[in-house]
């Protein structure tokens, strides 16, 4: 680890006429979780990432949802993403992180660069279009808001499963343990940025 002790959060707010969010994160924190966005099974499958990413989260979200799950669900992604790439300094990082979930019969790999360079590769075929009154198409929303404010490369692969609540989980989780490896401190490098170039 470095000499110094690490001081990897930040706090983002994001207004707009359809959304107003905010979001605090401690990117070395316990996996606490505070999350109220009107969506319940968003804050489910957020309270995963920040479980199994050890990430600690406080997000207040208030949208426009007598039209539907959209904006609050894309516009978090966006600004989750801002909160992230505000807190982290990419010296030292390890730079790749990659995981592997299973819960029941469902199996996903979630791979991470913290590249500077957005770009998004999901292929989560669900089996079923909503779980709990949520459209899971929205998941593709959020993670490509996340992955152009973040400024990483992100694949996610659902490689089997039949049940869609197990295929989202199966993501999410692998998201926070993929996050969690990529964003840890290499003890061998901790002031070097991973990157021929000499920044990302």
């Amino acid at each position: 680890m470095t000499d110094q002790p690490l001081n990897r959060q930040a706090t983002v707010e994001r207004n707009t006429k359809e959304t107003q969010i905010r979001v605090s994160v401690n990117l070395d924190g316990s996996g606490m979780f505070k999350c109220q966005t009107g969506v319940p099974f968003l804050d489910h499958m957020l309270d995963q990432v920040a479980r199994h990413g050890l990430i600690d989260m406080d997000i207040h979200a208030v949208g426009d949802l007598e039209i539907d799950a959209h904006h609050t669900v894309e516009d978090l992604g966006i600004t989750l993403g801002q909160a992230f790439n505000k807190a982290l300094d990419r010296k030292g990082i390890r730079r790749y992180g990659h995981a592997y979930v299973p819960l029941d019969e469902a199996l996903s790999r979630v791979v991470i660069d913290f590249s500077g360079r957005p770009g998004l590769e999901y292929h989560v075929p669900y089996t079923r279009g909503s779980v709990g009154g949520f459209d899971v198409d929205l998941f593709y929303e959020f993670f490509q808001g996340f992955v152009n404010h973040a400024l990483i490369t992100l694949h996610i692969d659902n490689l089997r499963g039949h049940n869609t609540h197990h295929q989202a989980e199966t993501v999410f989780k692998a998201f926070g343990r993929a996050l969690r490896m990529a964003m840890e401190i290499d003890p061998r490098s901790a002031n070097v940025i991973p990157s021929t170039k000499g920044s990302l």
